[in-house]
């Protein structure tokens, strides 16, 4: 009996927890973490946002190519512009309409930008010699006006020829 009782008297230890210190630490640990994410996921999420618009860009030129060899010019404004690839346009002409075979995008195909801007597309005006170079010899101008949407500015992306901002700084396009 006596064993019993001595092990009833030793001190209890209090309840266990984390002390001010540990929790604490945790906190810092937790910031730094936070603040490395911030530092190099950010931008990569920028870069990604312009080579996604990059590659919008093709595919859309690519439909316009292909819009082109159909109807054997590119579309217009009086046919809804970038959107008849999306929708058949309204053709004067029903010998027209039979050519066109698309849509030559995948339906549900957004024309936006990732900064929800949509797509421009503007015909060049071959009658009066555009300057093809600035459009890389195309004859219609597409671009996304990138993250601020003000046409003419350094951050625009455009398909064929190189962007303000590449011209300045001299690299090369993919």
């Amino acid at each position: 009996m006596k064993l019993q009782i001595a092990s009833k008297r030793l001190p209890r230890r209090s309840a266990a927890g984390f002390t001010l210190i540990e929790i604490l630490l945790v906190i810092v640990i937790i910031l730094m973490l936070a603040a490395a994410l911030v530092v190099f996921v950010l931008p990569q999420q920028k870069g990604a946002e312009k080579n996604t618009t990059k590659l919008m860009l093709q595919q859309v030129g690519s439909a316009l190519d292909t819009y082109r060899l159909n109807l054997s010019h590119y579309p217009t404004e009086q046919e809804g512009g970038i959107d008849a690839l999306l929708r058949k346009p309204a053709f004067e002409n029903e010998s027209m309409g039979e050519k066109w075979q698309g849509p030559y995008l995948k339906p549900g195909t957004s024309l936006e930008d990732p900064w929800g801007h949509k797509v421009r597309y503007e015909l060049n005006d071959t009658s009066a010699g555009a300057d093809t170079e600035k459009t890389g010899g195309l004859p219609y101008k597409l671009f996304s006006t990138g993250p601020d949407g003000q046409p003419d500015t350094d951050d625009d992306i455009k398909l064929g020829g190189k962007s303000p901002g590449e011209a300045q700084t001299g690299s090369q396009p993919n």
